[in-house]
């Protein structure tokens, strides 16, 4: 059976309020029209307001939210009192809400994110290479910003499906748009993952001539096979997938976090690369745990900027 995106492990998880809501629920397209429309009219003071209000809103109607975010932030934290807790949770939405806001000033006018390299010896290194390279982030800061920033490249990013469909559709336009008004030889072309059969072929081939493809390496759709691996001490899944694509096309993984230093700042974050070499599924067990170890030491470095909204480890 095909899985629908409600199906994917770690999405925020969906109620009786999102059938009755319909668009109007926190992941349905009103909310990214409404966001888009006022990060386009408003001025930097009037969007820290926009921004504030609607924190403050979605911190106190999400709760399901509220709780993950606390949760899993207790694996990295560690436990603390009822004050502490709500200060967690409302600096991560914070960090979320700034996060969009500036996807949408990216996409619709001439602001752009400064970003700072570090590990930039990792990227020259697999960039010097003749052999195509994956480039393997998470939802962590500016995610999606990513492959936006690598210079003078064209990406093949890798984006997982909006859980609403019309919400889909706005993402699909807006990234049709990036990518039409990119410089010659950069910019990206967007896919969505379980929307092309031939996804996984179209990749290969395009490792093998060389190009760079971007996927996120946190969150596993539950059609896809898994690695078990421990981060912060406990089990999680991670998609076995960017592994399997690495090991198909002979071609190194590097992961790279863009992290949210500030407004219009950003740190571009490369470290060192992964190379699958072991056989069968040990093999790619081995170098998504290696994937994880820097997804956990970015979420250590920057855990407000974890964007997971569904209990990794439910009590």
């Amino acid at each position: 059976m095909k899985p629908t995106p409600t199906d994917l492990p770690q999405a925020p998880e969906l109620g009786w309020a999102s059938r009755v809501l319909g668009s109007l629920h926190v992941t349905g397209v009103f909310w990214y029209r409404l966001h888009r429309f006022g990060v386009r009219i408003l001025p930097n003071w009037g969007l820290a307001v926009f921004t504030t209000l609607f924190t403050s809103f979605f911190f106190v109607a999400l709760i399901r939210i509220r709780k993950a975010i606390a949760s899993n932030l207790e694996a990295v934290l560690g436990p603390c009192g009822f004050w502490q807790r709500q200060v967690r949770i409302y600096r991560t939405m914070w960090s979320f809400a700034w996060c969009l806001s500036e996807r949408y000033e990216r996409m619709d006018s001439d602001e752009r994110v400064t970003a700072t390299m570090e590990g930039e010896e990792h990227w020259h290194r697999a960039e010097g290479s003749d052999e195509g390279l994956i480039l393997v982030t998470a939802h962590i800061g500016h995610w999606e910003a990513g492959s936006m920033l690598v210079p003078a490249h064209h990406v093949h990013v890798v984006r997982e499906e909006e859980l609403d469909p019309r919400a889909q559709e706005l993402m699909r336009e807006l990234f049709a748009e990036q990518t039409a008004s990119a410089p010659e030889g950069a910019g990206i072309t967007v896919y969505f993952a379980r929307a092309d059969p031939m996804l996984g072929l179209r990749l290969l081939k395009a490792l093998r001539r060389g190009e760079m493809v971007a996927v996120q390496g946190d969150r596993p759709p539950s059609s896809e096979r898994t690695a078990t691996i421990e981060m912060f001490g406990r089990p999680v899944d991670f998609p076995a997938g960017p592994a399997a694509l690495a090991r198909a096309a002979g071609v190194a993984m590097l992961p790279v976090f863009v992290l949210r230093e500030g407004r219009h700042r950003s740190r571009l974050v490369f470290r060192p690369e992964v190379r699958v070499t072991g056989e069968g599924d040990e093999g790619l067990a081995e170098a998504m745990a290696r994937i994880a170890a820097d997804v956990e030491w970015a979420i250590r470095r920057e855990p407000h900027q974890w964007f997971c909204f569904r209990a990794l480890w439910p009590d």
